[in-house]
C-alpha cells in the first residue's frame, strides 16, 4: 500500500512534539480506514464521488 500521509507535513504540524517512528504507520492505517469508510458510504448512496459528508 502507498503511504497516504506526508511525514514531513505531520512533523511540521506537530513542530513542538517528538514523533515516534511507528506513529506514521499507525496514522497511515487510520487514514486508510477513513478513506475506505468514506468510499463505502458514497457507494451505498449510489455515488462515485466521495464527499465531505462521507467522513
Amino acid at each position: 500500500m502507498a503511504d497516504l500521509i506526508v511525514k514531513a507535513a505531520v512533523k511540521e504540524y506537530l513542530d513542538d512534539k517528538n514523533v515516534a517512528s511507528d506513529f506514521y504507520d499507525a496514522l497511515d492505517e487510520e487514514v486508510a480506514e477513513l478513506l475506505e469508510d468514506a468510499a463505502r458510504r458514497a457507494e451505498e448512496n449510489d455515488r462515485k464521488t466521495v464527499q465531505p459528508r462521507d467522513l
